[in-house]
């Protein structure tokens, strides 16, 4: 009798592997058997696997409905091709969550915001927690908020300030503790609501905000490693208009702002991050060939494309010329919208799944 041949791969084989598959896979895998459920819940695969995937990842979309309650996760390239597979419906929040307002991303999780509540949510996998409210509260109804990750304590970090209190303070994670920072007692800074959301870039997180006392824009930022918060400047040509937000182009922060004087949306990238000097006007475009007149960019591809919203709900994209290559419509209604990389990444000692 002929004998079988049993297949066997070596354990550090499969987990390169399962290394590589999509988080959407990796979910459905946890139920093949106990080793890969371990296997797939242990928090150093879960960071290794978000780590590897870092490189080549397929950033999304959140869209949140503020209107109808909608909730969209977006695959934006092949969305905007028309990909019918682009959009995943299979997202929920509790009622008690709405009306909220996205207040950052890092690492898969998005930071929500429903005063006096902050909760955080990885939509991937369907984890989700409130943190408390923090003792320094002000009950204003202008908070800023930031969220993002202290690589030197493995410590994910929520900072809170507003103009209306004399607070700066910061949520530890891993402490489980807020704390205030000290020699941040007065905040000459405005930021508009729009801007209350904070921009994660190179360990830090940033502001639009406008200086009362100076009568000047400028760049809040706060460093998440020394807990420090500093100001940069905007372009020194930036003299009438209005700023729109920051993200990253390629791989430089960029700020966009509307030039009212010559009625365009200017697109310009800090070349060498903290140097003024490093302003450079990278795009410019004229407001009459952009569907209402207004444009958010958001992520720029590896060709260069710049990937945006328009006032309505709208997603566009323009090459690096500034022609208009497509658009579409992503929601029913006004929405929130951030982007966020997929991920397994949940808190230790939290279960809090669906």
């Amino acid at each position: 009798m002929e004998k079988k041949t049993v297949l066997y791969l070596p354990h550090e084989l499969i987990i390169q592997i399962l290394m590589r598959l999509p988080v959407k896979s990796l979910i459905c895998f946890k139920c093949v058997c106990k080793s890969w459920f371990s296997l797939i819940s242990d928090p150093h695969f879960e960071n290794s696997h978000f780590q590897l995937a870092s490189a080549t990842h397929t950033c999304r979309f959140l869209c949140i409905s503020t209107q109808s309650h909608e909730i969209r996760s977006i695959d934006f390239e092949a969305f905007l091709n028309d990909d019918p597979a682009s959009v995943n419906l299979n997202f929920s929040l509790p009622e008690s969550y709405f009306p909220v307002e996205i207040r950052g991303s890092c690492r898969g999780f998005i930071l929500l915001y429903r005063p006096p509540n902050i909760h955080l949510w990885n939509p991937s996998i369907g984890f989700k927690t409130q943190i408390p409210v923090s003792p320094f509260d002000s009950k204003s109804i202008a908070h800023c908020h930031g969220f993002g990750y202290d690589q030197s304590r493995d410590d994910y970090l929520v900072v809170e300030f507003s103009h209306v209190s004399s607070h700066l303070e910061v949520f530890s994670f891993r402490d489980n503790t807020w704390k205030e920072i000290d020699g941040h007692t007065h905040f000459p800074y405005v930021v508009v609501p729009s801007q209350r959301k904070g921009f994660l870039f190179n360990g830090a997180i940033h502001w639009l905000a406008y200086r009362r006392d100076l009568k000047l824009n400028v760049i809040v930022t706060f460093d998440l490693m020394e807990k420090k918060m500093f100001e940069m400047p905007v372009p020194s040509d930036f003299n009438n208009g209005y700023l729109y937000s920051l993200w990253v182009f390629g791989e430089f922060l960029s700020l966009c702002a509307k030039d009212y004087d010559n009625d365009t949306i200017v697109i310009w990238v800090m070349k060498e991050y903290k140097v003024h000097s490093s302003w450079t006007k990278t795009l410019v475009l004229s407001v009459d060939a952009i569907p209402d007149h207004y444009f958010q960019p958001i992520y720029s591809t590896k060709n260069g494309d710049i990937i945006g919203r328009n006032l309505s709900t709208r997603l566009v994209k323009y090459n690096d010329k500034g022609q208009l290559l497509g658009q579409r419509s992503f929601c029913n209604s006004q929405s929130e919208i951030v982007m966020y990389t997929e991920s397994l990444l949940s808190l230790l000692g939290d279960n809090e799944h669906d």
